[in-house]
């Protein structure tokens, strides 16, 4: 009898996101907590993509210390600066990406589950083959709309969607910085290290195959000094094909890693520094930049990125410099990438964001609808996951609303952009609508700048603050002529975005827990009831993240919130207090873990009982020893 596969499992949700990296994880979680049923498939067993603990890359996003990131991607680095002090464990900040994924209600998490396949209903896509690697199990995905953040595009060549590979002419779109003629080249993937110090000198001996490097020009542009170096440029593949090569140059960057920390150890000029260090991890997992490039109805470019994109459709925003890597990577002798003019902040089009061909087909991430040069500056990861947010909200209104991307834009374009506010999400250009609640209600309190809280603005500028300023036990007052329905109080602290640095998992923290002293944690609101007495009603002490809502569903005339304690700063700054009138929790959940010993009770006892080696007790021999 011909032995044969098991048929696939089938599942059926509204939205399928395939790619767990930063763009992905932050679109499966916006769509959930918009209130879709959500699947997440994911092909390595960590998530973070190129920040997980397999990769190792920094997250960066836009220039600038009033620019960096909020919303989604916020929330994640502040978990991580409170459970990992100092930043220096993967192993926690791989944790807290499972949990922002596993334990978010209505989002199904599938790791090490690789997408094989798509099944196409006419124009649309119907259904997904997935294979996970770990359970043996096939899984055939029915859902509504597909969004595609796998960075490789994985999703194009089975459903036939426009693409795009490699640098664009410099005719095609006009852009100065492009080349003369098209190809296929792209930037290339890179290798990380990492070296740990040690208090006494450390031998290195590279494996035979390694590439040796002899002098410092074998390494000019890049190794600049050996202390505190990134080794970003340990890049390969982009004179090849970073899909189907892949093997083949991961095996060439281990050549150059190795070589590299052979030279640091044995032959730099600078080797007596590096005499303690050793090699404390070398990935095996190269980072790519590009390869596959959908196409949107908005091909954005490099003249959208130096006009600061002032699209009516802005969903999120880049910042960082064009930033384009050479090619041959580590092989070519000159400078290893060339940093193009760019302003931060810029917009980037919902028009970017979904197939012109495929009509349930989104994508977030460094596959979006761009040229090129345009993907040097769209790439980096902060980009790339406030992108997956607006994909994902995106794809819920689409759900809502029993329509296809396409047909958001126009129309529905506003509501996008002012969920997203909601949601922490900053966009250039435009500003937070407060809702009619807020807007009715006499605003008093003590502290400073009370109208800054419905002047729309939830980070300051960098010269205009727009946070009301307040000692602990100060208050901000509502108060109304009528009883009034409040759902919840969405608020907003200042977690530093003033402060220059990066959110990152291995850069360093504010203070020592790593917690921005500036966010309040401790706060309570209190109501006024029938007999105008005011009662607390609900109550933080310990709160660590910049962006929260506290539901409260009561009738009252008056309500207030009083921040009790920072995490340091003197006095409490607060960008929005702004009560709601209608609330659909997006408050994660985090399962509370059991006591290990009651869990051990739910065993069952035949499942307990000691194994039978057929030996009597005390008679037991180690394998290989005589008795």
């Amino acid at each position: 009898m011909q032995p044969s596969m098991p048929p696939p499992v089938e599942k059926e949700f509204q939205v399928c996101v395939i790619g767990g990296g930063m763009a992905g994880l932050c679109a499966a979680i916006a769509a959930a907590r918009n209130g879709v049923k959500t699947v997440l498939v994911h092909d390595r067993a960590v998530l973070g993509g190129n920040a997980s603990s397999e990769i190792r890359m920094q997250i960066c996003g836009a220039h600038g210390a009033y620019n960096r990131e909020s919303g989604l991607l916020e929330e994640i680095q502040l978990e991580n600066c409170h459970r990992n002090p100092g930043r220096g464990s993967w192993s926690i900040w791989d944790s807290v990406l499972y949990e922002k994924a596993r334990f978010q209600p209505g989002l199904t998490l599938l790791l090490n589950c690789s997408c094989t396949e798509a099944e196409m209903d006419g124009g649309r896509i119907a259904t997904i083959g997935a294979w996970q690697l770990t359970t043996q199990i096939r899984y055939c995905i029915a859902a509504e709309l597909f969004i595609d953040c796998s960075g490789d595009s994985i999703l194009a060549p089975f459903t036939g969607a426009e693409q795009r590979w490699g640098r664009e002419s410099r005719s095609e779109f006009g852009e100065s910085i492009a080349p003369v003629n098209a190809d296929r080249r792209t930037m290339g993937n890179s290798l990380l290290i990492q070296f740990r110090r040690t208090h006494q000198p450390q031998r290195f001996v590279p494996p035979r195959w390694a590439y040796r490097f002899e002098k410092p020009e074998d390494l000019e542009y890049r190794l600049n000094g050996v202390d505190g170096c990134n080794f970003w440029w340990i890049e390969l593949g982009g004179i090849n094909d970073t899909i189907a090569d892949a093997e083949a140059i991961r095996d060439e960057l281990y050549k150059v890693a190795y070589g590299v920390v052979d030279y640091i150890k044995n032959r730099s000029p600078e080797r007596e520094k590096a005499a303690n260090w050793s090699l404390e991890w070398l990935g095996s997992l190269p980072g790519k930049r590009e390869n596959r490039r959908y196409c949107g109805d908005h091909v954005l470019t490099q003249h959208d990125v130096r006009d600061g994109g002032r699209f009516s459709d802005c969903v999120a925003y880049g910042g960082w410099t064009m930033d384009d890597h050479h090619p041959a990577g580590v092989f070519y002798p000159g400078k290893p990438t060339i940093f193009h003019p760019a302003p931060s902040p810029y917009g980037i089009p919902y028009r970017s964001l979904y197939s012109r061909n495929v009509e349930n087909l989104m994508f977030a991430g460094r596959n979006i609808s761009v040229t090129h040069a345009a993907l040097s500056s769209t790439r980096v990861m902060g980009t790339c996951a406030v992108i997956g947010q607006a994909a994902g909200t995106a794809a819920a209104l689409c759900i809502r609303h029993r329509c296809m991307p396409r047909a958001l834009y126009p129309e529905r374009v506003r509501e996008l952009q002012a969920t997203l506010m909601l949601d922490d999400c900053w966009l250039p250009g435009f500003v937070h609508q407060p809702g009619p609640l807020a807007l009715s209600a006499r605003l008093d309190g003590q502290g400073h700048e009370l109208g800054a809280l419905l002047d729309g603005w939830d980070r300051d500028e960098p010269k205009r603050s727009h946070a009301w300023v307040g000692s602990p036990e100060s208050a901000i007052e509502y108060q109304w002529s009528e009883a009034q329905f409040i759902s919840a109080l969405r608020l907003v602290f200042d977690s530093s975005f003033r402060s220059s640095r990066w959110m990152t998992t291995h850069q360093p923290s504010h203070d020592e827990d790593g917690t921005p002293p500036t966010l309040v944690r401790r706060f309570r609101i209190e109501a006024q009831d029938a007999e105008g007495r005011w009662q607390t009603v609900a109550r933080e002490r310990d709160n660590y993240q910049r962006s929260c809502f506290a539901p409260l569903g009561l009738q009252t005339r008056a309500l207030r919130f009083i921040p009790e304690e920072t995490w340091g700063a003197a006095e409490a700054r607060v960008f929005a207090c702004e009560p709601l009138s209608s609330y659909e929790a997006k408050i994660p959940q985090v399962i509370p873990g059991a006591a290990f010993a009651e869990v051990r009770k739910r065993i069952a006892p035949e499942d307990m009982t000691p194994p039978d080696h057929g030996l009597e007790e005390g008679t037991q021999k180690r394998p290989g020893f005589a008795a």
